[in-house]
């Protein structure tokens, strides 16, 4: 199976971790898993995560995160731009993701940012996913 989309094969297996009420999921590493990690884990979304060396490209070990009554905090994550179809915004065309309660994850020419940083410093980018 070639991977095309290991951004999209990510959420999945986070998805899918959380779905079977396991405590942590591990997914092999890249520099993009590990910054969009890293926005999950500051905006709550996942209780931490760690990169392991394996000798080839690393693992990316991320732990779920529940609420005390057992329901995953993370009710859905999207891919929404993929290798097919791209999906550019401007700053100014940023939407707020469920009224705000999501949050988008963007890749920019500053970095990986959440919609509302990307928003605050006027920089559009690719929206990679939405988590909420």
């Amino acid at each position: 199976m070639s991977m095309t989309d290991p951004l999209a094969d990510m959420l999945t297996r986070i998805r899918n971790g959380l779905l079977s009420k396991k405590n942590a999921v591990e997914i092999p590493s890249s520099n993009l898993k590990v910054e969009v990690a890293k926005i999950l884990k500051e905006e709550g979304y996942v209780s931490n995560f760690k990169v392991t060396d394996d000798g080839l490209q690393g693992v990316l070990r991320v732990d779920l995160k529940y609420q005390s009554d057992g329901r995953p905090v993370i009710s859905d994550l999207q891919r929404v731009s993929r290798p097919g179809l791209r999906r550019y915004v401007g700053y100014r065309d940023i939407d707020p993701v469920l009224g705000g309660l999501g949050v988008a994850i963007l890749s920019t020419s500053r970095g990986i940012l959440t919609d509302k940083t990307a928003k605050r410093e006027h920089v559009g980018g690719e929206i990679l996913c939405e988590v909420w």
